[in-house]
């Protein structure tokens, strides 16, 4: 049984994660949550991926990297589910902590190994460390507390480390989309049409993409040109495929390239629910 859906990938949904900010803090940003390997297994990231908009921003040119080790945790590295209340509440006090004497940007948390670290870049570094290491031993002395405060005035813990690489953010994206067709009792296994569309600005670019795609079995649904946008110059395209994690990733990763290679911008794709 089929049924159709329409599915934009819409990138970089703010994540439910975001709610363990405190509401007490000023929160603007597209929180975003990603698992990634690591040597001694998988780390999870947590971050305001808007930053990237304004990073570095020079008015905050220190980073705090401060959180605690826990020892109820998974064979990963990970924290068992019943902890993360506890971390998130450290967290949410640490971030208190820091607001309380300077200004402050909470970059993002890193959890790996049984150790989740929060991220801060602050104006002044001046009484943090007293400050946040009396929180730890008057609230969480069970806790092993780790606090380090360095400058970074080109922000390279967050743009470096913290920020998902290109393949990580099509697999954030795409896993969007995936979990909407599984909600919705598609099982991924079947290969069925997928629609995708990019845009160009200018027709040759446009052209110049269609080559570059010849060979690649993509049929071609249409061309328009839309308005208020720098680029204007639409293409659909289409073609049968799996759309299970790996097989899309791939497509629309190389989708993503030559549409760069030509000035142009990959945005998204749809397909049916099949069941």
């Amino acid at each position: 049984m089929k049924e159709f859906i329409s599915i934009a990938l819409i990138i970089f949904l703010s994540s439910s994660d975001s709610k363990s900010q405190n509401v007490q803090i000023k929160d603007t940003g597209k929180w975003e949550v990603y698992i990634a390997g690591y040597e001694k297994g998988p780390g999870s990231t947590v971050l305001n991926m808007g930053l990237v908009n304004k990073a570095p921003d020079k008015k905050l040119p220190f980073i705090v990297i401060t959180g605690v080790t826990f020892t109820n945790c998974r064979e990963d590295g990970l924290p068992e589910e019943n902890e993360f209340i506890n971390l998130h509440e450290i967290s949410d006090d640490v971030q208190k902590s820091i607001a309380e004497l300077t200004n402050m940007e909470m970059a993002g948390t890193f959890t790996y190994q049984c150790e989740r670290l929060d991220y801060v870049y602050v104006s002044d570094t001046s009484k943090i460390r007293k400050s946040i290491a009396e929180l730890y031993k008057s609230k969480y002395s069970k806790y092993k507390s780790y606090i380090s405060i360095k400058r970074d005035e080109n922000w390279d813990a967050y743009l470096k480390f913290l920020y998902p690489n290109e393949e990580t953010q099509e697999d954030m994206s795409n896993q969007k989309v995936l979990t909407q067709l599984q909600k919705n009792g598609d099982k991924l296994t079947k290969a069925r049409l997928v629609d995708h569309w990019i845009y160009f600005a200018s027709s040759q670019d446009r052209e110049n993409f269609e080559k570059n795609i010849f060979n690649d079995g993509f049929k071609i649904e249409g061309r328009e040109k839309v308005d208020d946008t720098d680029k204007p110059f639409q293409l659909h395209i289409s073609r049968v495929d799996k759309v299970d994690p790996e097989s899309i990733n791939k497509i629309t990763l190389d989708l993503r390239h030559k549409a760069r290679q030509v000035n142009g911008n990959y945005d998204g794709w749809e397909t049916f629910i099949v069941k």
